[in-house]
């Protein structure tokens, strides 16, 4: 039997767009507190911290420039960083204390009370991801929880989990990149209607 690449294609778009579906039917309302909680800190001067493993580091890395730069028109920049970025800090932490402290190490750093931490994970079960939540709830951040399939120890961790409940790890990461870039448009709306934050020192 001959391969039909149409065919092959065609299944994987349908999936996509059924797993965007199902989100969408019984998750909004994370997705939308989750928003809330960006737009709430960077209004009054504070900052995001994401961050993830493999294809979720650069998801982590998308966010944080989309809030930087800017999404789909002109804003102030927002405050973030993803701590996936700096290779030297990366390895020395590894090195050191360990591929589990990578992102809490940086948080326990650059975290503060009123600061939002995003980490992202397509299992929920990324023990540096969960342990870098912990990290920043201590210091009194607000911790969101970005995961797939039941959402694992990172879900049970956060403060706010958007959770993208299906087994196929393309189809959970497929669904993250239409959650941040959602968040994104809720976060520029409440930030063209906000006044400018205050000094910070």
């Amino acid at each position: 039997m001959s391969f039909e690449p149409a065919i092959a294609l065609r299944a994987i778009f349908d999936e996509t767009s059924a797993a965007h579906q199902r989100f969408a039917a019984r998750s909004l309302a994370p997705l939308a507190a989750a928003a809330a909680a960006v737009s709430c800190a960077v209004t009054n001067g504070r900052k995001v911290l994401a961050f993830g493993n493999g294809g979720s580091a650069t998801d982590a890395q998308h966010l944080v420039a989309e809030l930087v730069g800017r999404f789909e028109g002109e804003r102030r920049p927002l405050a973030g960083i993803a701590l996936t970025c700096d290779s030297a800090i990366v390895t020395a932490i590894s090195n050191d204390y360990g591929y589990e402290q990578v992102f809490a190490r940086q948080v326990e750093a650059l975290g503060c009370d009123g600061d939002v931490a995003i980490g992202i994970s397509t299992s929920g079960q990324s023990r540096n991801v969960e342990s870098a939540l912990c990290a920043a709830k201590a210091r009194g951040m607000v911790t969101i929880a970005l995961t797939g399939r039941d959402g694992g120890r990172m879900g049970a961790a956060a403060d706010i989990h958007v959770n993208v409940a299906e087994s196929a790890i393309p189809r959970v990461q497929e669904v993250h990149r239409t959650i941040l870039h959602a968040m994104c448009t809720l976060i520029d709306i409440h930030v063209r209607s906000a006044p400018e934050p205050p000094a910070l020192r």
